[in-house]
């Protein structure tokens, strides 16, 4: 077996920190053919390239990140030693849990489903990538992420080998700003009809179970905008720009932040949410205390 060069992972680590193989010389006081001399060494001991060009920066492969994350923990577990060494840090290093969350997931639900991950007696220590969900599966594949949070379950013919873990479901309830609310929320449902409305996307399986409530009940709306990121949505609703939708288990949380008021419910129209693990069972404390917290507290209704 061949042993790695952690000269040859140190420059690859500062490569990936910085972006370029320039900037990294930089840092590390060393010429930029050294480093990137030494950055070939590791991929070809690696047998697989760990960057890719991205205009004038390099971005991580997914081997890349893989690598990137061992590295991260290698280098992090080095400072820790030596900061024990002069008596500083000498409590224990929490665990880390990798997550990766679908950009279609509402960052309130969100917040509150990790919340409980944050209260374990153990410390852990939450890392969270934001991306497409089928990304994120790549990378849980991997191995590189330990679940991933998405608005729908892994479907059957996909390519990674992983299972759902339904966190748990709520209706969808009808916000505005609270003159358009005020003036929508007499006559709901049949009120919407016309109304300025911002929607996720048509890529999503709400924004289709949001389109089959309106056929069955006569409702066309006037689609002001659409949008993949949940936030934006929202953001648009609180300065008056239409009604949106969002789930009713976090009713209050969104009436507060967003200054918004409620125009109506649509119990029928479910939001799901799921842990996706590579594990049939959820092994990892942090993992089960978020998913006994959902269903215990976030969706118990």
């Amino acid at each position: 077996m061949e042993w790695l060069n952690y000269h040859h992972l140190l420059y690859f680590w500062m490569v990936a920190k910085e972006g370029t193989v320039t900037a990294a010389a930089r840092k590390l006081s060393l010429s930029q053919p050294t480093v990137s001399e030494q950055l070939k060494s590791l991929e070809q001991s690696l047998g697989e390239p760990l960057f890719r060009r991205a205009g004038r920066r390099l971005e991580l492969t997914e081997v890349g990140q893989v690598v990137f994350r061992y590295a991260d923990e290698i280098f992090a577990l080095g400072r820790e030693m030596q900061d024990a060494l002069v008596g500083r840090g000498l409590g224990a290093r929490p665990a880390k849990l990798h997550v990766g969350v679908s950009d279609l997931v509402p960052k309130l639900v969100l917040y509150r489903l990790l919340e409980p991950a944050l209260t374990l007696e153990e410390r852990v220590q939450l890392v969270c990538r934001e991306d497409k969900t089928e990304r994120l599966l790549g990378e849980l594949s991997m191995q590189s992420l330990d679940l991933v949070i998405a608005e729908a379950p892994l479907a059957r013919q996909a390519k990674v080998r992983a299972y759902n873990h339904l966190l748990g479901e709520c209706g969808v309830t009808f916000y505005a700003a609270k003159p358009l609310a005020k003036a929508l929320t007499r006559g709901f449902p049949e009120s919407l009809d016309d109304a300025p409305m911002l929607l996720p996307t048509d890529n999503t399986l709400l924004r289709r179970d949001l389109d089959q409530w309106f056929e069955r009940r006569g409702v066309r709306p006037n689609l002001v905008a659409e949008f993949e990121d949940s936030a934006l949505l929202k953001a648009f609703g609180q300065n008056g720009a239409g009604v949106f939708p969002g789930p009713t288990a976090i009713e209050d949380e969104i009436r507060s932040q967003y200054d918004v008021d409620v125009i109506g419910r649509a119990p029928e129209v479910r939001e799901r949410f799921y842990a996706i693990t590579v594990k049939r069972r959820l092994e990892h404390p942090a993992v089960r205390a978020i998913s006994e917290a959902a269903k215990a507290r976030i969706f118990a209704s």
